[in-house]
């Protein structure tokens, strides 16, 4: 069959469908008024509907059937004419209100040690683990030269004391110019022996703050430099952890505010600290603004390096929060229906955030105000309502 046949014969059928449907159907006018076809064109077509329809019934039923529905009106006051909705009321919602980020965890002091002198290591105090003090001697280096460095230094030390005692007995033998050289010498001596004691000192490793030794990387004999590890020294008494912010909080963040951190490895117990350090500038990058936070750790169950997720609460900003089932859309956005002295008023609504169980809306409404949240087919702006109590099983208003 040709395309235009089809057509056709397609065009009929849905005539005589809509046709029968208004000569047939109870009702056809309201819903067609409902659907927004003009008055004038629904007064066309109805009342040719309803004689055709009442033709066909005897004069008796048509009257008992309009005295029905006269005494139905009668007996609801006028009810019937007001869509029945159901309204949950405005409430307060914060957006805003909390900061989750991911931070790397570092010790407080930690510390590389390495020799001040070059040297073959001749012997380790320390092992993995070990809790040692400042000033604590670490390793040592072989000192043998340094040793005798020393006692050479110590014997010209003590040469030069007797000479420059002898001049200073016989000033009246010697020259002014030979007893102030002999004074020279004793401090030149003086300051060799010094150095000498330095050099030999520097035989020990020394570690320079308390805390936790880590893996030792060096073994007894081994050749090693000013540049070479001997230990890391970790004090984890506090942990500091770095973590990024999004720009909008940099006004918001402030050091000594407090904050709560979860680790990987200690999942759902909460360490609390406070903001240790604000970065000075925002990272053109990513657009974020480093934080360090400071945790206590006397327990010693956190470790430098570890990842942490960490939070921090702010007051907020307040929106009015909504269901997600009363917002509705048209051509010139998102609304919200209103009820007011039981009649329904259109409320534009600016979205600020989504949420599973709320939406919160930049609008002109307040706590308490009455949203439609069933029953939004049928609403119109300044129609009446009839606010149900009761909502069916299945989500829907209640007719009955």
């Amino acid at each position: 069959m040709a395309f235009w046949k089809q057509f056709i014969l397609s065009l009929i059928v849905i005539i005589a469908g809509f046709a029968a449907w208004v000569f047939f159907a109870p009702g056809a006018g309201d819903m067609m008024r409902d659907a927004g076809i003009p008055e004038s064109l629904v007064s066309k077509i109805v009342p040719k509907a309803e004689e055709t329809a009442d033709a066909g019934t005897p004069a008796g039923t048509q009257s008992q059937r309009r005295g029905q529905g006269e005494g139905r009106n009668r007996g609801n006051g006028g009810r019937n004419s007001a869509i029945l909705v159901a309204t949950e009321a405005v409430v307060q919602g914060v957006v805003n209100d909390r900061l989750n980020a991911i931070g790397t965890g570092d010790a407080i002091r930690s510390v590389a040690v390495t020799p001040q002198a070059s040297g073959t290591i001749r012997e380790i105090l320390i092992k993995s683990g070990d809790r040692v003090k400042a000033g604590q001697v670490l390793a040592k280096l072989d000192s043998e030269e340094q040793v005798i460095a020393r006692g050479q230094a110590d014997v010209a030390v003590r040469a030069a004391v007797e000479k420059s005692n002898l001049y200073h007995n016989i000033k009246s033998s010697v020259s002014r110019m030979d007893v102030f050289d002999s004074e020279i010498a004793e401090q030149g001596a003086r300051l060799q022996l010094q150095a000498a004691e330095l050099n030999l000192a520097r035989r020990n490793i020394i570690a320079p703050i308390d805390g936790i030794v880590g893996i030792v990387p060096v073994n007894i004999g081994d050749n090693v430099t000013t540049t070479t590890p001997i230990v890391t020294l970790d004090d984890r008494s506090e942990i500091l952890v770095d973590f990024w912010v999004p720009e909008r909080f940099s006004n918001t963040v402030a050091v000594g505010q407090p904050v709560e951190a979860m680790s990987v490895a200690k999942p759902g117990q909460v360490f609390s600290g406070v903001i240790e350090a604000v970065d000075n500038r925002i990272d053109a990058a990513s657009r974020t603004l480093r934080l360090r936070a400071r945790i206590d750790n006397s327990s010693d169950e956190l470790r430098a390096g570890m990842s942490f997720s960490v939070s921090m609460k702010f007051p907020g900003d307040k929106y009015p929060a909504v269901d997600p089932q009363s917002v509705q859309w048209d051509s010139q956005g998102s609304f919200v229906w209103q009820v007011t002295d039981d009649k329904s008023h259109k409320v534009r609504v600016s979205i600020v955030q989504r949420n599973p169980d709320f939406i919160l809306v930049k609008a002109d409404l307040k706590d308490g105000d009455k949203i439609v949240t069933q029953g939004l087919q049928r609403v119109r702006e300044g129609g009446a309502v009839r606010v149900s109590a009761d909502v069916a099983a299945n989500g829907e208003v209640a007719t009955q």
